[in-house]
């Protein structure tokens, strides 16, 4: 739901796990779950953060995502502003 992204974009912000996350949706989403195919209406965050904040970060959305498995992926950046990876790195917290 919505909300539940929403929930997740403040506490992952407000603990300085992530610099901003954008949420898009809704989207419908078909997957393979307990034996059949399932279809659902879903919300994306797009968390910008930092490998090192990984491990907490997955942790603090566990926590509050409703499913039982949710989509967690890190994706690397290749390249990016120097002026937005500047931003970036002094907004989330330090480990």
């Amino acid at each position: 739901k919505r909300e539940d992204a929403e929930k997740i974009a403040k506490t992952l912000v407000e603990k300085r796990l992530a610099a901003c996350i954008q949420i898009m949706g809704p989207m419908l989403s078909t997957y393979w779950w307990k034996n059949h195919v399932e279809t659902a209406e879903e919300w994306l965050c797009i968390i910008k953060s930092k490998l090192k904040l990984y491990e907490e970060l997955e942790k603090s959305i566990r926590q509050i995502h409703p499913y039982e498995v949710p989509e967690i992926l890190a994706i690397p950046v290749i390249v990016g502003s120097k002026d937005y990876l500047g931003w970036l790195g002094g907004v989330v917290k330090e480990t």
